[in-house]
């Protein structure tokens, strides 16, 4: 992946139903639950429609509700050093979703948050 798209945008909420029933009357997404209905799936449809996503219930108290992106990225832990050495902080290491891909969260030397995020390939790496 040589362009690094944006792939996955993802709702933190304290609330995932109360955010299921805005967006689902608000858009046509298809909203399914995943992991054991810990994690909401959004379809938007066709891919040259636009970029799905996710929602989650907030992991930790005192992060407040938000809309967080992620960048496509080849290698994730070479992505993830990378940006370490041009000053981002990593805030969250490298993590596997089984079937999915990896992920990490950084933020930049501004203190943006951005998700990076490597899809499985076939040779499960």
């Amino acid at each position: 992946m040589a362009d690094n798209p944006f792939v996955h945008v993802e709702l933190v909420t304290p609330d995932v139903q109360k955010s299921k029933d805005f967006y689902s009357a608000l858009f046509d997404w298809d909203l399914s639950d995943a992991q054991g209905g810990t994690y909401t799936m959004i379809g938007v449809g066709e891919p040259e429609y636009g970029v799905g996503g996710g929602m989650l219930k907030t992991p930790a108290p005192g992060i407040p509700p938000h809309w967080m992106a992620y960048v496509g990225v080849a290698d994730v832990a070479a992505s993830t050093e990378k940006a370490k050495s041009l000053g981002a902080t990593v805030i969250k290491d490298i993590t596997p979703v089984e079937g999915y891909g990896k992920f990490s969260i950084i933020t930049d030397p501004n203190g943006a948050v951005l998700g990076l995020w490597q899809t499985l390939h076939t040779n499960g790496s």
